[in-house]
């Protein structure tokens, strides 16, 4: 029997959402304040009668939600959707503090609930494959990672930058490096005058392993991609890149006498396994719904890279090395 999912915003990136819960089989109810964005639903094949403005009148009917909404809300309805005794899908973040985050991931817990956090990253084959790299050792030592999430688009409402684009990141370091940064540092810029940061620029330090985010609105140039270094080599992985995503490069430098000598050893293209991230994503929610298995990207998760992006905030504020407990 197909699994019953209540989608609870519909519209930009829920539009993606409906169309893959559509791919996947699902029986799709969904709920969107948007007259409009319902029209589009019954357009690609919801059923009228599945079609609503409000989640509650849907909520015993379904056997989970997956909530694309602005981040100021997803506290609420994922807690609802808790207290219904649904387990939850909710987009990152999880939600705009690591305090409300916490509170999700004990009413999952007191419910017996799922809870997975829309960090797509980790669902993407080839950050499996990249994973694998730094574990063979192929690159030595690991010094550190820089990513890039930048492009000319529209700022999203409900946060700045970081919430929005550069926690991809700094959940993605925490992913490959099996831990979180001790000390953050950063620099924001609000160009728009709109009270949030839509430039930023990330240092984090794990213990030594350095890694360094970039995110913003106005490059002309679009970036979805993550560099790290090593002693050994290095490795790029861009997201965005339809073939070719993972490039190894045998790059070292080796002394002689005083002076160092860069040698080149040429780059090796990687095969990643071809698949749709989203679809990766929604279908292990599946999986763990009829498993009942924690997700990759659990509750706790998701609170780690919010409450690592509250440290850049402050430190952004501040001017001044934001340390993080333990």
């Amino acid at each position: 029997m197909a699994a019953k999912i209540l989608l609870i915003g519909a519209g930009r990136w829920g539009a993606n959402h409906l169309r893959t819960w559509l791919a996947l089989g699902v029986e799709l109810w969904v709920a969107d304040a948007n007259e409009k964005t319902l029209e589009k639903c019954a357009e690609a094949g919801v059923p009228r009668a599945r079609l609503g403005c409000s989640a509650k009148e849907f909520l015993e009917r379904v056997d989970a939600v997956d909530v694309v909404t602005p981040a100021e809300t997803h506290h609420a309805l994922c807690a609802e959707a808790f207290a219904a005794g649904k387990d939850v899908f909710v987009e990152k973040p999880i939600t705009l503090t690591a305090s409300e985050g916490n509170d999700l991931v004990r009413r999952a817990a007191a419910a017996g609930r799922i809870l997975q956090v829309g960090h797509i990253f980790r669902y993407d084959p080839a950050t499996a494959a990249l994973r694998d790299v730094l574990a063979s050792g192929r690159l030595g030592d690991i010094r550190w990672l820089k990513g890039n999430f930048s492009g000319f688009k529209r700022p999203r409402m409900d946060s700045g930058v970081m919430l929005a684009d550069g926690i991809h990141f700094v959940d993605l370091f925490t992913h490959l490096l099996g831990r979180s940064p001790r000390v953050a540092r950063a620099r924001f810029l609000d160009v728009l005058g709109r009270g949030m940061e839509d430039n930023a620029w990330v240092w984090l330090d794990y213990d030594g392993v350095f890694g360094e985010i970039e995110c913003g609105y106005f490059s002309p140039l679009k970036a979805r991609d993550v560099l790290v270094v090593g002693t050994k080599g290095a490795a790029l992985l861009d997201y965005g890149a339809k073939q070719d995503r993972l490039k190894l490069f045998a790059n070292r430098h080796v002394q002689e006498g005083r002076a160092w000598k860069a040698v080149e050893e040429g780059a090796t293209i990687l095969p990643v396994e071809s698949a749709e991230p989203l679809k990766v994503e929604l279908k292990a929610f599946l999986d763990s719904l009829a498993s009942r298995a924690q997700p990759l990207a659990d509750g706790a998760a998701g609170v780690e890279a919010v409450r690592v992006t509250e440290a850049v905030l402050r430190a952004a504020e501040s001017g001044a090395a934001e340390a993080l407990a333990r």
